[in-house]
């Protein structure tokens, strides 16, 4: 069965639910369960969907957060 995860709602970080009620990456306390879809960026500096979805850090990222 797969671990229970949310997402903050600032950054789209995917996070374990080990990782406590803030987002480890921004600071924010503002996490969801209502999410789709990620993305894992190994490179951002090089990836073309993490210019578009903003990001600049290595790491898994939802898609959609609702």
């Amino acid at each position: 069965m797969m671990a229970q995860r949310l997402v903050c709602r600032d950054c789209h970080r995917v996070l374990d639910v080990d990782d406590g009620e803030q987002c480890p990456a921004c600071g924010s306390n503002s996490l969801t369960e209502d999410w789709a879809g990620y993305v894992v960026i190994t490179h951002p500096e090089k990836s073309e969907i993490a210019t578009e979805m903003e990001i600049d850090e290595p790491g898994r990222y939802a898609l959609k957060v609702r």
